[in-house]
């Protein structure tokens, strides 16, 4: 299956709509104010190296960062190391990305960054805190939690204790809790100190540029809207596939899983962008839609799931020897809406696959025969529409034509690359820090919207099926292919059919 003509070009005014959304982050800012300083709990961790201290020296490139930047962590480091840190982390991204070290731009972001160390459950750390912001004249500071969840409770309650949450936002990083009762606790505990409004808890998921591009996809054409409904959608899936395990997080991850890792987060709030309805007015227009669209899903029935578990992952350092937590999950979601009632919703997720994708299809109704020649035709198969949203972002058409010389049908691909027609795109990140600096919820998951989806994945929680062991480098336990049998396969990701 060859696309049409290669990769499509969309038209030119769309193109330099979308080229001003990935290049000017703030165009649709809401007017709240921008905080006026960005203070980073933990710092020196993992997710700081990797991802915190590269986007903001991306966002320095941009001309987008207007704000100091404070680290606060228990490693008892100098200023001059945490700068060095960043030195390396900022060089790695960018050798990775295929992008030039800018020494200029990197000495501007080192100049705005400070550091104090402590116990985060000395109340002496955040006088220190405290001081510091009050130096700088800051008073309305976005306080950054990339710490453990644990942690959340106690550090926001001490900032509350040392008057440092007023006029403050605050954001946490996920898990949000690890089921709907801890999910519950901790959001009570949280909003003893501070409002909704004040709090932003991310998933980096929803920072991803494809993903935010499902719901231009879906409302700025008039070619996807009136397909997107149960009478022409027969069924939609879910793919997110890794080809990597769990390594060395064995002790972390045997406490999670695959369903709290990814799918009570990441995929069911990509879901929500795919198959939820406009958003209406509204300051938190896109929250709101949300919320509707996880009140009208059923709970996951779990006879309905399919729990794998790849071989040698008990083998791994941290992981219980007798362990039955999940590395697959497969398993089926239905909406009782107008627009989506009978239509089901398939998602698998899984480590050790035959390789790495996340695509999100929705498989159309089946056309009847075609009268040609003179004669009835049958169209075998099924058109898909395919939103890429891990590597080579993009969407596909899937479509069946004419094969030349015999009058029967053959598929086809209309596809669309994003990365060749629209250029660089902001990481999540960068989007994430940008947006939650100046207040804007959209990409921020509001507490009813978290606690919905607890309320969807709980009753599997409560009574998982037990695991069943598969093979590395394949797609998980054959009763997958079952679970989905009667509307369609698992389709292949496309990237992965071409290799």
């Amino acid at each position: 299956m060859s696309p049409i003509g290669g990769s499509a070009r969309p038209n030119p005014d769309a193109a330099s709509i979308l080229n001003t959304r990935r290049e000017g982050l703030t165009a649709a800012m809401p007017t709240a104010h921008e905080s006026d300083h960005l203070v980073i709990f933990g710092i020196t961790g993992d997710l700081g190296y990797k991802m915190t201290l590269p986007s903001l020296y991306r966002l320095e490139v941009r001309g987008l960062l207007n704000v100091n930047v404070l680290g606060v962590a228990f490693d008892d480091w100098t200023l001059d190391q945490l700068v060095e840190r960043a030195r390396k982390a900022v060089s790695e991204s960018l050798e990775a990305s295929g992008d030039d070290f800018d020494q200029a731009i990197f000495d501007r972001f080192a100049a705005r960054l400070a550091y104090v160390h402590g116990d985060f459950s000395d109340a002496a750390l955040y006088q220190q805190v405290a001081a510091a912001l009050r130096a700088a004249g800051s008073t309305s500071p976005l306080f950054y939690l990339e710490i453990p969840p644990s942690l959340f409770g106690p550090v926001v309650e001490s900032l509350g204790a040392a008057n440092l949450t007023a006029g403050a936002r605050i954001a946490v990083e996920k898990p949000f809790g690890t089921s709907l009762e801890t999910a519950r606790e901790l959001n009570n505990r949280l909003l003893q100190v501070l409002t909704e409004d004040q709090l932003f808890r991310v998933d980096h998921f929803l920072g991803k540029e494809p993903v935010q591009d499902i719901m231009y996809l879906r409302f700025a054409n008039a070619l996807f809207e009136p397909l997107w409904n149960r009478h022409y959608i027969d069924s939609i899936q879910i793919t997110m596939a890794e080809s990597f395990g769990v390594e060395d997080r064995g002790s972390f991850y045997d406490k999670v899983g695959t369903m709290r890792d990814v799918v009570q987060n990441h995929l069911l709030q990509v879901l929500a962008l795919v198959i939820m309805e406009p958003p209406g007015a509204g300051e938190d227009a896109v929250s709101d839609a949300r919320r509707t669209l996880f009140e009208s899903m059923r709970p996951i029935n779990p006879a309905k799931t399919v729990r794998g578990q790849y071989s040698g992952y008990r083998d791994i350092t941290g992981v219980a020897d007798d362990s039955d937590t999940e590395t697959f999950v497969a398993l089926k979601l239905e909406v009782d809406n107008w627009r989506w009632a009978g239509v089901p919703i398939y998602i698998r997720a899984g480590k050790r696959m035959p390789g790495t994708a996340t695509e999100v299809v929705a498989r159309l109704k089946k056309v009847p025969r075609v009268r040609a020649a003179g004669r009835l035709v049958d169209v075998p198969g099924h058109d898909q529409i395919v939103f890429n949203i891990g590597h080579n972002p993009g969407v596909d058409i899937g479509m069946r034509v004419k094969k030349p010389g015999l009058n029967v049908t053959e598929p086809t691909w209309l596809s669309v690359h994003f990365d060749d027609v629209l250029g660089e795109e902001p990481t999540p990140y960068e989007r994430l820090l940008n947006d939650a600096l100046h207040g804007n919820h959209d990409l921020f998951p509001r507490w009813d919207t978290v606690e919905a989806t607890w309320e969807v994945v709980q009753p599997l929680l409560d009574n998982p099926p037990p695991v069943i062991a598969y093979a590395q480098d394949t797609w998980g336990p054959e009763q997958a292919q079952e679970l989905i049998r009667g509307h369609a396969p698992w389709k292949l990701p496309r990237e992965l059919e071409e290799h």
